[in-house]
């Protein structure tokens, strides 16, 4: 026999997890209530609360731990501003809500599922629930219809993460680094390493003068083997990870774009020559940063312990020495995020966040050009 309260949490979740998006939040010590989380929703948390909260001191409590939970999502995720919407679906007469929300939780009382579809947040913020919990299946039969939805749905969700995650050959790459490579040995073995710089390096002035081809010829020449040996290798580690998760014609995008904002961005401040991969591979360290924001449920960690301070590191690296074209970089890591933001993310981005990738990258460019190539 399923109770009332167990429908309405039921119905619920069916709609959070197979409509919204939402997905299950595993907690140790925490009974009674199930926590859902969708970091690109409106609320990026949404609990169910069946637990019986008695009086406004127990309110209170609740609310203590809730932030002491959410403290920690916000450092695993990486997210500035969490958004709660507590549903407390077994309150006592004694409970006294003021205000609906309080700091970042907002709360949404009721007895029955009819007062949480006619609460208005709830009709603010989710306007189809009503439509999405009118079943016409009860007891165990709406049980078994509930479970198999869910279950199709975590199913989908495994395949699309198998489909980003699984490794793919990264040929790009190999071809990328092959290029490097025979540019390097060319200007070795026929003894043109002044030639191939003079003639393929970015310049201001030539750039200035037309030569619009050294944005892209100047990424791949090097100056000596450890420099080559170096952006190789940073190249094919993390070209290789942005070659599976992107794709190779979004990958090829993300290299070539990032490459030539770097190389613009350079001449806004360089005036003397420029090479190297390096603005592109810092293009592909914006890149998976921006990738990995968006997949921090999966790579949070990986985010926080080992691409972050790799980026500060290099940029601090390249601020204390000389020799070394730290506008290029930055270009390169600003390039990076917002070529692929108009790319794209399979199963993640949205038209809205693909026009505001064009968009900033039209106000970059518009700027970056006017002052490398027609400024003073």
């Amino acid at each position: 026999m399923i109770s009332g309260n167990d429908e309405t949490i039921f119905k619920l979740l069916h709609y959070f997890i197979t409509v919204k998006n939402y997905n299950p939040v595993i907690l140790h010590g925490v009974k009674d209530e199930i926590w859902l989380e969708n970091l690109e929703g409106d609320y990026k948390i949404i609990r169910l609360v069946s637990n019986y909260i008695h009086n406004n001191e127990q309110l209170q409590m609740d609310l203590y731990k809730t932030n002491r939970i959410v403290k920690s999502i916000k450092k695993k995720t990486l997210s500035f501003n969490v958004p709660i919407l507590s549903i407390m679906l077994n309150t006592g007469e004694n409970v006294h809500i003021n205000e609906d929300k309080v700091g970042d939780v907002t709360f949404v009382v009721g007895k029955e599922l009819k007062d949480i579809t006619d609460n208005e947040n709830i009709i603010f913020t989710f306007p189809d629930l009503k439509n999405h919990t009118n079943f016409k299946e009860k007891g165990i039969e709406l049980f078994a219809k509930i479970t198999n939805d869910i279950n199709k749905k975590t199913e989908k969700d495994t395949i699309q993460a198998e489909d980003i995650f699984k490794p793919k050959k990264p040929v790009i790459t190999y071809v990328l680094i092959l290029i490097n490579v025979l540019v390097f040995l060319i200007s070795l073995l026929f003894d043109m390493k002044e030639e191939v710089i003079l003639y393929g390096g970015n310049h201001r002035e030539l750039i200035r003068l037309g030569d619009y081809y050294r944005l892209i010829t100047s990424m791949f020449i090097h100056v000596d083997l450890l420099h080559l040996l170096c952006n190789c290798y940073s190249l094919y580690v993390v070209g290789n990870q942005i070659e599976s998760f992107f794709g190779k014609t979004k990958y090829l995008i993300i290299y070539f774009g990032s490459g030539i904002i770097a190389s613009l961005l350079s001449i806004c401040f360089n005036t003397s020559f420029s090479i190297g991969a390096s603005g592109a591979i810092f293009g592909l360290l914006g890149s998976i940063l921006y990738f990995g924001y968006h997949y921090r449920l999966y790579l949070g960690n990986v985010l926080k312990t080992q691409i972050i301070p790799l980026i500060i590191l290099n940029l601090l690296i390249g601020f204390a020495s000389t020799g070394i074209d730290n506008a290029a970089h930055i270009g390169g890591l600003i390039g990076g995020i917002l070529v692929s933001m108009i790319c794209g993310l399979k199963y993640k981005s949205n038209k809205v966040e693909r026009f505001n990738g064009i968009l900033m990258t039209i106000i970059l460019l518009s700027v970056i050009i006017y002052l490398g190539i027609f400024g003073g």
